[in-house]
């Protein structure tokens, strides 16, 4: 009897703006002292940086 080979999910991680569950091995990640951001695109990051600008 042969077992049938199933390919295994890469892990995920959701985009930090739009939520978009993207590979762990392809995220872009803007990293500071105490935690890590992940983004899909630059797009995302582009966002993710005006709103934080807006804060300040």
């Amino acid at each position: 009897m042969t077992e049938e080979r199933r390919p295994i999910d890469p892990e995920t991680i959701a985009c930090e703006i739009c939520m978009k569950e993207i590979p762990v091995s392809e995220a872009k990640s803007d990293e500071a002292s105490d935690y890590v951001v992940h983004y899909c695109s630059l797009d995302c990051y582009a966002k993710w940086k005006e709103q934080n600008e807006k804060k300040d």
